[in-house]
């Protein structure tokens, strides 16, 4: 028996230390190794090598049927099959929606008949993808007024759409879908006819009527490593479609990927962009590679004309993407292993009437407690009731602020989850209670695999409620904790055993009592298997509705963090804390209605810093805003110089978290030692006096979509360069246009002006004192130090900080407010902020307020909207100060609110007015009346010629401490030595049987 538990701990151990030591490509699928993109990729290049190839799929004109009420157009698409006389009838559905979007979908009939012996696998193609990723079942249909439907011989026209007219041409055969936009085509769907819909078969039957464009290339086996104990009951039943985006020359989404923002050329590779979330630990950069979540959303964009296509599917998915057989054309290949067809397809002006119609679909990002926008700091792990309470001090002591501390898998009894390690947190309702003092918050790991002999998992096994294996027994896999069993959060069963779990209670001693400023963290939701292929479950795995894994895999990490909000909402639902907080780390098209999500396991180094930007405007434009990398780097010890410029682009991430490896070396902002501390601290003071710009954004993008971190050409639609930048971003709305520097010893950078307005230099939130002022379009060059932050802020923009120093958002809520004013080319400026409670859901009975403020030449004013009571609770807040840039001293300020008068002072600094303490209330209306502006003379410069010309000033270079991780000469041997035994150990035991 000792034996036995040996090799069990010597495998588990094996697969961690495999895990620790990072990315291994071979574990991991390509397109070549993965059977259905295999064979779809042939099916394609047959096709392609092919002049005189007939397509085998066209639509039956008898078989139409118009729903008039419901907008639907129905029919048969009929496949031909070599050597059989019965054509395979796959049901189809065209819906116009509403803002002018089109679905389709595509079944397949015979499924419904087909008998199983084994009858524990549900036979029909997995449908039901949109029951977890849109927001609701009832969806809007286009109206009726200038919608004309009419048949002809080859076709059927659909004419739809009020302010522009759209047109859907269905050919009938081959099968077609071709969509105007006005008078010019945008997208083809089935352009180059790789429709394949591999319907059911007999094992049998294999190969005997494939076309010479197929291949039965692991049709009923699967011959990747341990993927043959995949029973693959139900055969080939892969689909794949493609799509021509006329015109389109860049194309952004399907995240995640740490690859560049504008998507590549992928027909040279035998990688196409795939989507399967997996628990990728120390992914590559400039990969496509799948990664920890899937959003299976592409948009298009160019001058004029946006689209969007959302393939809903949550099976194992790849994209290739096609730009070198066009100059003009983007051309897409989605291939899914199973499911049915279903596709959205949107057509708009601008890109971000592309977000607000996908979020339409599938949930606006929810409005988060504030605090959630503010510091977080995390590591593996903080080791015990005395840490977390000795960090809290020293943030103080340093004079840093932070919102909320977290504890990863060591804080629970051998990681058990929902118990606690006592003898090193006895009283966690008091550890709580000691972080609310200053409205600091903890965040806790819970993850869906459950250690087993526990009350835990021993009530999931016995209730029903876990993932089962292929013979429907609950399965088995290794996790943190060893052997684990895993919570089926498919089965609406689990939800109420989750609640209770997550109670509101005196008797709830793990979430301490009657705490509410606990929030929950749901990791390695994948879900990731250690011993599983791929780092994860089986995929004939069975789930509730005995659907099998592989048809659900990417939605499964959805669903759990969905259930744990869910848990928390009631949880909270008769306090003053409303909003849950929960952060996931697998995710699916409708994630952001419940989760913020950050990057994984990355490491600590540049190039990492760099990509995040990408990843995060990707998973933006694909409608998941709240986003975030490890500040730092996951693995590894990051040089000091390389930590400062995380933070200083960390301030920026949707998401700001520092988070480190259990191995790393504690690299809170104080370790590192003056100047980086200094620098370090001025940067997360930075964003807590932006917390007010990142809270009206995320507002905005609550009811609208839009990215919270906007890519430039959303800014200049018609600037086509701008559609090449993915290191710099606005920040929403604001005006602010942020530039991280990501390069080491970086002493000059280059930042795109994306249109002729005038842009002041904002660098670390600051006033330039030479009041430089720059204008576009193209580069312009400035020096900077390690303590500089690239910031311009735009012409015709104001914005409101919040700039005195308190221990965490909390504390601010009633401080006053700092206005920047910066006069466009016209002389005008405008801006807004939004204010509610910051935690309570009131806000949705319309308890918030609107404040927009404009600026001329001559005036300043400002004005609020909202909920009487609400407005009447913020007569205590005023606006400090107003700072207006590049404006000399005037002769008189006069400010009218309330029905009285009064003048200000003023003062010129370097170049700008001051106007201070003009003790204005934000919860009423207000005028400045400002005589004899004038504006201060300088320079304004522009673009030089060379786009990119660099500055030469000589800039100061701090010593780093190289903090790279060394291993001695012994130590390499020694695990060498140990890695191999053990590694034969376990492939003797995986050889043997099925783990």
């Amino acid at each position: 028996m000792k034996f036995l538990v040996s090799i069990v701990f010597l495998v588990s151990f094996f697969l961690q230390l495999e895990k620790g030591l990072g990315y291994k490509e071979y574990l991991f699928k390509n397109c070549e190794t993965s059977g259905f993109c295999h064979r779809n990729r042939h099916f394609a290049n047959g096709i392609k090598e092919n002049p005189n190839y007939k397509s085998r799929y066209a639509i039956d004109p008898q078989s139409i049927h118009f729903e008039s009420e419901d907008f639907i157009v129905s029919g048969n698409i009929l496949k031909e099959v070599a050597g059989i006389d019965e054509d395979i009838v796959l049901p189809f559905e065209l819906s116009l929606l509403d803002k002018n979007n089109i679905r389709i979908k595509v079944d397949e009939e015979q499924r419904k008949n087909i008998k199983l012996s084994n009858k524990l696998v549900n036979v029909n193609r997995y449908n039901e993808t949109p029951n977890w990723s849109f927001r609701s079942s009832n969806l809007s249909y286009e109206s009726k007024s200038g919608t004309k439907y009419s048949q002809h011989k080859n076709k059927l026209v659909i004419d739809y759409g009020t302010k522009v007219q759209y047109r859907a041409e269905v050919l009938y055969n081959p099968f077609k879908v071709v969509i105007y936009r006005g008078e010019e085509v945008q997208v083809i769907l089935n352009d180059r006819n790789f429709l394949n819909y591999e319907h059911w078969r007999p094992k049998s039957a294999n190969a005997a009527h494939l076309s010479n464009e197929e291949t039965d290339f692991n049709m009923f086996h699967d011959d990747f490593h341990d993927a043959r104990y995949d029973r693959i009951p139900l055969g080939p039943e892969s689909i794949g479609l493609d799509f021509t985006l006329k015109g389109f020359r860049h194309v952004y989404g399907i995240p995640e990927h740490a690859d560049d923002f504008n998507l590549k050329d992928t027909t040279d590779s035998d990688l196409p962009y795939r989507l399967f979330n997996v628990d990728i630990f120390e992914y590559e950069t400039n990969s496509k590679m799948p990664m920890y979540g899937s959003i299976p959303f592409l948009m298009g964009s160019k001058p004029g004309v946006s689209v969007g296509l959302f393939w809903i599917n949550s099976a194992d998915t790849y994209v290739d993407i096609d730009k070198s057989s066009s100059d003009k054309d983007t051309k897409t290949h989605w291939i899914s292993e199973n499911g049915i067809l279903d596709v959205m397809i949107m057509i708009a002006e601008n890109p971000w009437e592309i977000n607000e119609s996908y979020g339409a679909i599938t949930g606006y990002v929810q409005l988060p407690q504030l605090f959630a926008l503010g510091y977080h700091q995390c590591r593996w792990n903080y080791n015990d009731e005395k840490d977390v309470l000795e960090i809290n001090s020293l943030f103080d002591k340093h004079q840093i602020p932070y919102d909320v501390i977290w504890l990863d898998v060591e804080y629970a009894d051998a990681k058990k989850y929902f118990t606690w390690q006592s003898e090193k947190f006895p009283d966690p309702e008091r550890m709580l209670a000691e972080l609310d003092h200053t409205g600091r918050n903890l965040v806790i790991i819970i993850d869906p695999h459950l250690k087993t002999d526990y009350h835990i998992s021993d009530h999931v096994e016995k209730e029903g409620i876990s993932i089962n294996d292929p013979s429907n027994n609950t399965f088995h896999g290794q996790c943190w904790p060893g052997e684990s069993v895993w919570i089926d959060t498919m089965n609406p069963n689990s939800q109420s055993f989750w609640d209770r779990q997550h109670e509101y209670s005196t008797e709830n001693e793990f979430m301490g009592k009657l705490s509410t400023n606990i929030h929950i963290w749901n990791d390695m939701n994948e879900p990731s298997v250690f011993d599983g292929i791929e780092t994860t479950s089986p995929r004939d795995n069975i789930h509730y509705g005995n659907w099998e894994h592989r048809s659900v895999h990417n939605v499964f990490g959805l669903t759990f963090h969905e259930a744990t909000y869910n848990s928390m909402i009631k949880r909270l639902s008769t306090t003053g804390r409303q909003r849950p907080f929960i952060l996931t780390r697998s995710y699916f098209a409708g994630s952001q209605r419940t989760a913020a999500m950050w990057s994984g396991d990355n490491m600590s180094k540049w190039e990492y810093l760099k990509i995040s930007i990408p990843m995060l405007l990707t998973s933006g434009v694909a409608g998941m805003p709240f986003g975030g990398a490890d500040v730092g780097g996951f693995f590894g010890d990051p040089a000091k110089d390389l930590l400062t410029r995380w933070y200083q682009t960390g301030i920026w991430y949707p998401f700001f978290r520092a988070h480190a490896h259990i191995d790393s070396r504690r690299r809170e902002p104080w370790i590192a030692g003056d100047p980086y501390t200094s620098i370090m601290r001025d940067a997360i003071r930075l964003r807590y006096s932006l917390l007010p710009i990142f809270y009206t954004s995320f507002y905005e993008s609550s009811i609208s979509g839009y990215p919270v971190l906007k890519p430039l050409f959303y800014e200049t639609p018609d600037n086509l360069e701008s559609y090449d930048i993915e290191d710099q971003f606005f920040l929403g709305d604001s005006g602010l246009l942020v530039k991280p520097i990501t390069e080491e010893d970086a002493n000059n950078v280059d930042i795109y002006l994306p249109d002729d307005e005038v842009y002041y230099d904002y660098t670390s939130g600051n006033i330039s004192n030479t009041v430089q002022k720059f204008t576009g379009p193209g580069f312009i060059s400035k020096p900077i130090e390690l303590s500089d932050i690239p910031i311009l802020l735009k012409g015709g923009s104001i914005i409101a900080k919040k700039d005195r120093y308190r221990r965490s958002s909390k504390l601010m809520a009633h401080d006053p407010y700092t206005l920047t004013v910066a006069l466009n080319n016209s002389g005008k400026a405008s801006g807004s902020l939004y204010i509610d409670d910051g935690e309570t859901f009131n806000y949705e009975q319309g308890e918030y307020a609107n404040v927009y403020f404009t600026a001329t030449n001559n005036s300043i004013k400002g004005k609020i909207i909202g909920h009487d009571g609400f407005i009447k609770s913020l007569d205590d807040i005023f606006i400090e100060k107003i700072v207006v840039l590049s404006v000399k001293e005037l002769s008189s300020i006069r400010i009218q609110q309330s029905g009285s008068q009064w003048e200000s002072n003023s003062r010129s600094l370097d170049g700008n007015l001051i106007i201070e303490n003009p003790k204005l209330k934000l919860s009423s209306e207000w005028t400045i009346k400002i005589d004899d502006t004038k504006f201060t003379e300088s320079n304004i410069k522009t673009p030089s010629k060379n786009s990119k010309e660099s500055s030469k000033l000589e800039s100061s270079k701090l010593d780093r401490n190289s903090t790279s991780f060394s291993l001695s000469s012994t130590t390499i041997i020694f695990t060498t030595i140990i890695a191999l035994v053990i590694g034969i150990i376990f492939y003797k035991l995986r050889s043997g049987a099925r783990v």
